[in-house]
């Protein structure tokens, strides 16, 4: 019977973010904003190691205290330049095996909640390929041309928002990322095979914290759930 683990890439610094501290560990709502991520990971039953993956020179996590999380927390300390190198090298350390299902989710996503795990686990579980976390998208897209002006309106008829976790077997995502290199989420690479990962149906709510006015809309989330 294949197992359920989690991995957190939290090796990189989030410039866009304009603040000396690496954006995991910005303080939101009263902790760091990684916890937030790591106690919802932590605390789902079905999931068995979460795995956070940070940057060899990482001075910043122990002086943290994850004593609540036990073992089930292990930090690896392999990080790579981009993203896909920290995920690849962390599906390689952690030795899970092939079969194993790995939730891959962002450090910057703190109002994750146990519906949007649960939902996930129910519906790819049985899954051939595995899937992601995603909502269709609402707004009007415009493309810009290289003077900032709108080039032409986009159909957006069919589109989704990629969000996390994004669940895949160990061994796949393995294979899938060592041949194909620098991409942005996980479900590209298992594209990149010429498989098709299925949507599962999120919410806006569980959103990326990407510029400063995101943490304001985190904390107002997080605050409503009581955290």
């Amino acid at each position: 019977m294949s197992e359920f683990h989690a991995l957190v890439p939290a090796a990189g610094f989030g410039a866009r973010m304009g603040h000396e501290l690496p954006k995991q560990y910005l303080p939101l709502a009263g902790q760091p904003m990684i916890a937030h991520a790591l106690d919802t990971l932590c605390a789902c039953p079905e999931i068995g190691m979460v795995f956070v993956i940070l940057a060899p020179d990482d001075a910043l996590f122990h002086t943290y205290d994850w004593s609540r999380f036990g073992d089930k927390l292990q930090p690896l300390f392999c990080g790579g330049e981009r993203r896909s190198d920290t995920v690849l090298n962390g599906l390689i350390a952690s030795e899970l095996e092939p079969d194993d299902w790995v939730l891959v989710h962002d450090a910057a996503r703190p109002c994750l909640t146990q519906t949007h795990l649960a939902r996930l686990i129910v519906e790819l579980r049985d899954d051939a390929v595995g899937g992601i976390l995603a909502v269709p998208v609402a707004d009007t897209l415009k493309r810009a041309d290289d003077q900032g002006r709108i080039a032409r309106t986009e159909d957006r008829a069919g589109l989704w928002q990629a969000q996390t976790p994004q669940m895949f077997r160990a061994g796949l995502l393995v294979q899938a990322l060592q041949q194909s290199g620098n991409v942005t989420d996980e479900a590209s690479a298992i594209e990149a095979l010429g498989l098709h990962p299925k949507l599962v149906l999120s919410e806006p709510g569980n959103l990326k914290v990407t510029y400063p006015q995101d943490l304001l809309l985190a904390e107002l989330l997080l605050t409503q759930k009581g955290k």
